[in-house]
């Protein structure tokens, strides 16, 4: 039997006219790193807050390793450690302090791993969270979360106000939750983090989940980039099937090829081709792909 960190079934939810969530089938197995990607008020932090016990659904419902996420959200909680994308802590407290009591709040901590934690994300723990600067309070709840091994993280935009060394720390952190065999459900606008770190991706749009696969199966949503540079005049491939997107610039030329790029060779072949280049989209080109904007220009919600 296939053991699942997170499943939902037709999860749905409403906020007076707003569609935030709709009928959403979604898996998370065990040891696996699932990213979720979406425009601002695509509903992903619905989802999450869902996954939480932290709103009730409209219709269907959240189970984590098959605890019902509402009705038994204690339960569920001791399986899993959470990280907000603003973090809201005790200013009062030091960081040792905050980390402690976290650790009580959770159940569980391995003081070793801990103490390692620290030491990599350059956290001075003495120092009380007012006079904190946002990626250092980031790094308290990244330590709290972690240190706690648990079976599953929900992580949302766990990077933020993160520098590009802290960044690396953290992606070190979950290669080694992949080892323990641990889930993750990570939520991020970096996409690159997301392309270099999840297993799998799911695309959420308004509220519906419009993609979900690897990168190998999601590669459809966007063409093959091809550059080739010629000895003579280049060729005209405008009407070869596939191709779109052509440039041309001196000798090189640059075109897209969705679907088999068989017929665009056989249109290269006696045309004195000196360099031919082609590399398949990132994650980043997907996304665009799929909608026409940046992540940070996506559809607005009064929904969270």
């Amino acid at each position: 039997m296939t053991v699942t960190a997170i499943s939902t079934y037709a999860l749905s939810k409403q906020f007076g006219p707003t569609k935030a969530l709709r009928d959403l089938d979604f898996h998370v197995g065990e040891g696996e790193i699932v990213g979720c990607l979406g425009p601002n008020g695509a509903g992903k932090t619905t989802l999450i807050r869902l996954l939480l016990g932290l709103l009730i659904p409209t219709s269907g419902r959240a189970e984590i390793f098959s605890l019902d996420s509402r009705r038994q959200s204690v339960d569920a909680h001791r399986r899993l450690a959470y990280v907000a994308g603003e973090a809201s802590l005790w200013p009062t407290l030091t960081g040792a302090e905050t980390l402690h009591l976290l650790g009580q709040v959770q159940g569980q901590v391995d003081p070793a791993y801990r103490d390692v934690l620290i030491e990599r994300f350059e956290l001075d723990v003495s120092k009380r969270v007012r006079a904190l600067s946002k990626g250092n309070r980031q790094k308290v709840v990244l330590v709290a979360a972690l240190m706690t091994r648990a079976d599953l993280l929900i992580l949302d935009e766990p990077t933020s106000g993160l520098d590009p060394l802290m960044e690396r720390a953290f992606r070190l952190c979950m290669s080694e939750a992949r080892e323990r065999g641990q889930s993750v459900l990570l939520s991020s606008h970096i996409l690159s983090e997301v392309e270099a770190l999840c297993d799998r991706i799911g695309i959420l749009r308004a509220g519906v989940l419009v993609e979900m696969g690897t990168m190998a199966e999601m590669r459809h949503l966007s063409a093959l980039t091809v550059d080739a540079t010629f000895d003579g005049a280049v060729p005209d491939v405008a009407d070869v099937a596939g191709v779109t997107m052509v440039e041309v610039h001196g000798s090189t030329l640059r075109c897209q090829v969705q679907g088999s790029v068989e017929p665009l060779l056989e249109a290269l072949v006696h045309s004195g081709v000196r360099e031919l280049l082609s590399r398949e989209p990132s994650l980043e080109e997907l996304f665009l792909a799929h909608y026409g904007a940046s992540p940070s220009e996506g559809r607005t919600s009064n929904a969270p």
